[in-house]
């Protein structure tokens, strides 16, 4: 934001010590990718407080400094040759001449969706826009352009004021969200120059357009004990030189002053590279230390002439190779001035060739049978690379291929008896030996299932919710006739009636999830979103004491809840019907459902045994000392299990086994913050928190 605003020189005095209090716990010396790591488990650990998607926040943090009684508007508004930068704080809605709430990361963009809550909801890309701007920008992605803002080559244009905010709240959400808020996604740019998914347009606009106090002032407010404050900071307003230190670009001011300097010599060129343990996706690479007049902080590594990644030693391994394929291999020094050496020689190097085959498919089960059609389900096989797909052998000819681990026959003959094999295979087309053969007898032809039924419930955290229909009939079933009700607190007649549409076929299921459903395996397995409109989703807006119904021509078929029942009987958690229930009821049977702990999504979009298995069923174990301050966490367990550690990016950075015998992992070497397991048996797979004091 180029237009300046007048504050105290004793405010910037307390800022600046306050942010370097808020980052004593970073390393900041760190340089690309390990920095971005470093701020984000920071910004992530900070953000206590989560705000709901309301008007407070902003009408706190986005007052006037010039007059408190207005707020600033993002982007501007032009009329008349003019262009209007403020509005009363209070004349917020959705009228003509009000202000609006803009996600500047919109949310359709995100992936999943942001929603109105968690990313959706987020202060930090939430600003004033008069209602107008906000419905022309839309969804369209930022462009380059100059002077006021506007659509641009298909594209908005933030404004010449504003661009530098975009770029930085851009940048906090990758930072904070990850691969849900990738700059590519919502910017129109290259990322040939950056290690990961930054865009070029973004650091231009960050060093092209200053760090304002109004910005800083924002960041302030959330770095408090206010009610509307986040308790996280942006660390690019903080200091907007760190996005150059992590992704590179032109030079952006350095507001702390301790990156940039009067030097200007860059270090030597990194010698004797040499490549040693390659494997079918990896390569290790090492060079002898730069020199620099100064200090050199870091290499840049690239492949092929594109950067790969950072390195702060003379070491680094190159992840995500193709088996038997020559890269060419070059390394850059860099110093803390951000002064870049040429890129080294280069050396190449080959990944070995892939020969080994995944492992066979076990546990194969065959469901959802009728007289022409059955369904084959398996536990997924692993491999050296990666499994890319499964061969259906029925009566010992290939029937068909797929990428997951089910698989629907069809055109079969009523009661005969069939002889089920799969394969698994990788992308060397290794193929696994095929799995022991398992019988499938198709029914006479007349189903004892004549209509659809509920198959699921998810009543999660904030907005995921969501409801699946089942079609075990032996026909693909036309939704037209179908619609959904709930009884609003257990009370009253059937209201919010949602009509279905589309078609299920047979042995598929059909799920309709919240609009505001953030969670990705719900947004992603939805056929169905409920509209917003004016009851907020309904009736997929229900909770447990909500007794929801499905009708056909407007006469109840089945039914989650019990009718008249005001009590949450049915609140934050997961119904899955069980799998020997092939016929809808009318009346709410505990005993036909297994209930599952809230936000339990695995069984959403699929209706098999495996889907069914409780977690209970599978594993049973305890994580303790959770959080932990100590080397070690134990595990009390009935099985070996497979623990994979990932950050709160989600880059894997320990895998172990553990069982009875040795039931405890190292994590001294972890940093303080929060992290995921992801514990795997021979059945299933479950995560859990675990956090390092």
């Amino acid at each position: 934001m180029k237009k300046k605003l007048l504050f105290l020189s004793l405010f910037l005095t307390v800022l600046v010590s306050a942010q370097e209090s808020y980052y004593n716990d970073v390393d900041l010396t760190a340089t690309g990718l390990i920095l971005k790591d470093n701020l984000a488990t920071k910004t992530i650990n900070a953000h206590t407080n989560t705000l709901s998607y309301g008007w407070s926040a902003l009408q706190k943090t986005d007052l006037n400094p010039e007059n408190s009684s207005e707020v600033l508007l993002i982007y501007g508004y032009s009329t008349s040759g003019t262009t209007a930068r403020t509005r009363g704080v209070n004349q917020n809605g959705g009228g003509q001449g009000d202000w609006n709430r803009e996600h500047t990361y919109a949310k359709s963009l995100g992936n999943p969706n942001l929603g109105t809550s968690g990313p959706g909801a987020d202060a930090h890309h939430l600003r004033p826009s008069d209602v107008s701007f906000n419905s022309q920008r839309g969804s369209l992605k930022f462009a380059d352009g100059s002077g006021n803002a506007g659509n641009v080559s298909g594209g908005w244009y933030p404004g010449d004021e504003w661009k530098g905010d975009i770029a930085r709240m851009m940048m906090y959400m990758y930072l904070r969200y990850g691969n849900q808020c990738k700059p590519n996604n919502v910017g129109i740019g290259s990322t040939a120059s950056t290690p990961d998914d930054m865009i070029d347009l973004f650091l231009e606009w960050n060093a092209e357009d200053p760090v304002s106090d109004f910005e800083r002032q924002r960041n302030t407010y959330h770095d408090s004990n206010q009610t509307y404050a986040q308790g996280n900071r942006n660390p690019f307003i903080d200091n907007a030189y760190l996005a150059t230190r992590i992704w590179g670009g032109p030079e952006a001011e350095d507001f702390w002053g301790i990156y940039t300097s009067n030097d200007n010599q860059a270090p030597t060129v990194p010698t004797n590279i040499s490549t040693s343990n390659p494997t079918i996706t990896t390569v290790d690479v090492s060079w002898s230390a730069s020199t620099d007049d100064t200090a050199v902080v870091g290499y840049d590594i690239y492949v092929d002439g594109v950067l790969n990644g950072n390195s702060n030693t003379t070491s680094y391994k190159i992840n995500n190779l193709n088996p038997n394929t020559t890269i060419a291999i070059t390394v850059s020094a860099k110093d803390a001035a951000n002064n870049k050496s040429n890129q080294s020689s280069a050396v190449n190097a080959t990944t070995l060739q892939d020969t080994t085959a995944p492992s066979v498919p076990t546990n194969i089960t065959i469901t959802n049978i009728t007289g022409t059609s059955f369904k084959v389900n398996w536990t997924a096989s692993t491999d050296n690379a990666a499994v890319v797909g499964y061969d259906v052998y029925v009566d010992g000819s290939l029937d068909g291929s797929t990428a997951t681990t089910t698989y629907s026959t069809s055109n079969l003959t009523n009661s005969t008896t069939y002889s089920i094999e799969v394969l698994a295979k990788d992308s060397e087309n290794n193929k696994s030996s095929k799995s022991t053969a398992v019988n499938a007898t198709t029914t006479d032809g007349s189903s004892s299932t004549s209509e659809l039924f509920f198959s699921e419930y998810v009543e999660g955290k904030t907005n995921n919710k969501a409801i699946e229909i089942v079609n075990l009939t032996d026909n693909a079933i036309d939704l037209s006739s179908y619609s959904i009700k709930k009884q609003s607190n257990g009370a009253g007649s059937w209201v919010n009636e949602l009509a279905l549409s589309g078609t299920i076929n047979v042995n598929d299921v059909f799920v309709i999830i919240h609009p505001d459903a953030d969670d990705s395996t719900l947004v992603n397995e939805a056929d169905m979103v409920a509209p917003l409109g004016s009851n907020y989703g309904a009736p997929i807006n229900f909770n447990g004491n909500d007794p929801v119904g499905l009708f056909k021509n407007d006469v109840l078929v089945d039914i989650i809840g019990v009718l008249n029942v005001t009590a949450k009987n049915y609140e934050d958690m997961t119904l899955r019907r069980k799998l020997t229930i092939t016929s809808p009821n009318t009346t709410f049977t505990s005993s036909e459902w297994d209930e599952f702990e809230i936000e339990t999504y695995d069984g959403i979009g699929k209706y098999s045994n495996t889907a069914s298995l409780k977690n209970s069923e599978f594993i049973n174990f305890k994580i303790y000392p959770n959080p932990v301050n100590g080397n070690k966490v134990y595990f009390k367990l009935n099985t070996e299990l497979n623990i994979n550690v990932y950050n709160v990016l989600g880059k894997l950075i320990k895998t172990e086994k553990v069982n009875t015998k040795n039931n405890s992992i190292d994590v001294s070497k972890l940093a303080k913050g929060v992290y995921l397991l992801k514990i795997n048996s021979t059945n299933q797979s479950i995560a859990k928190k675990l956090i390092r004091k």
